[in-house]
């Protein structure tokens, strides 16, 4: 017996949906009085926001990736670290460690000393410079919202988001990030070179006197209560089967994968990837202030969710075709049903 599905937003919902939308416009104009131009960028990293997701964003130095996260941390007054990958980091210089410490009566005891990963925002800046040993300290966070150390389980604070950094040029002292880690990302974005007109205003405004901070739009509850709007919105089971077929087409070794899967594709998405295409598409949707989403959500919210999931063959590398081209060809394989 297939699930019913979920029940429409009540009205006081639906109010609640039309003030997300204002506060997206309030939160996106704050932001861009920072970060010029990357409009997209910024409303997929919202979107992944009150999604509850994990973000990959990656690019080459200089565009502004680092004070775009200081700066939607700014916005929400969230706590944020920021924690510079090397080479030499270990786990415990992310999650903390247990230290001897002494009271005031002289008692010793071992007491956890917290890391930086206990924040609102963590920056993981050049993630990919880290051995995969270090980077797996994030698994659990990202995945359980709370550490493990010495067999005790110590909780994150709600919210918690984590956008990694990567830069996609220099490989010389990189780590590539393992499949599971990347997993847990819901999206990867990659940020280009801004527009020529962009360009001119980031070179005029950053040569020019600081200008002040933007001020806080969302508080921590107001977040969590949009958070929990867009996960109780409702989606038809055709949208959700949309996701689950475009997913399914990525798999080149199942009878659902698509021509360009079986030929250019080594490994496809699992199961996650359509449940992020879902969550995002129920983000994209209510940053509109629309109900409900629709396929044309899912299709907006594929490129992301799927860009780090699929690996490419060696006969894909040697036509040079990225992930991104197969996904976009494939897209095309699959339309939205009609009706």
């Amino acid at each position: 017996m297939s699930r019913p599905d979920a029940p429409p937003l009540s009205p006081d919902d639906l109010d609640l949906l039309r003030e997300m939308s204002q506060d997206f416009q309030h939160m996106r104009d704050a932001i861009q009085t920072v970060v010029i131009g990357q409009e997209e960028i910024v409303t997929t990293l919202l979107a992944a926001l009150f999604a509850e997701g994990h973000v990959l964003l990656v690019g080459v130095p200089g565009l502004a990736k680092t004070l775009l996260v200081k700066t939607l941390a700014n916005v929400l007054g969230w706590k944020f670290n920021r924690i510079q990958f090397t080479p030499d980091l270990m786990p415990a210089d992310i999650i903390g460690m247990e230290l001897l410490q002494e009271d005031d009566h002289g008692h010793r005891e071992m007491r956890f000393t917290k890391g930086p990963v206990f924040t609102n925002l963590l920056l993981a800046d050049e993630i990919n410079r880290t051995p995969p040993k270090t980077q797996a300290a994030l698994l659990e966070a990202m995945q359980e919202y709370h550490v493990t150390s010495m067999g005790r389980v110590y909780p994150l604070a709600r919210p918690f988001q984590v956008v990694a950094t990567q830069n996609p040029i220099e490989q010389e002292g990189t780590y590539p990030l393992p499949e599971a880690q990347l997993d847990r990302f819901m999206f990867s974005l990659w940020m280009d070179y801004p527009k020529v007109q962009d360009e001119v205003d980031i070179v005029l405004a950053t040569t020019a006197p600081l200008s002040a901070p933007p001020d806080i739009v969302l508080s921590p509850e107001r977040v969590a209560a949009l958070q929990d709007l867009v996960r109780r919105m409702p989606v038809s089971r055709p949208v959700a089967a949309h996701a689950v077929a475009i997913a399914r087409a990525t798999r080149p070794d199942t009878a659902d994968g698509s021509a360009t899967a079986k030929r250019y594709i080594e490994w496809g998405a699992g199961t996650r990837a359509a449940q992020y295409m879902v969550l995002g598409a129920k983000a994209y949707a209510a940053l509109e202030g629309e109900p409900t989403p629709s396929c044309a959500h899912i299709r907006r919210a594929a490129m992301p969710v799927l860009r780090h999931r699929v690996l490419p063959n060696y006969l894909a590398s040697g036509e040079n075709l990225s992930a991104a081209s197969l996904i976009a060809t494939l897209l095309k394989e699959i339309p939205p049903p009609k009706g």
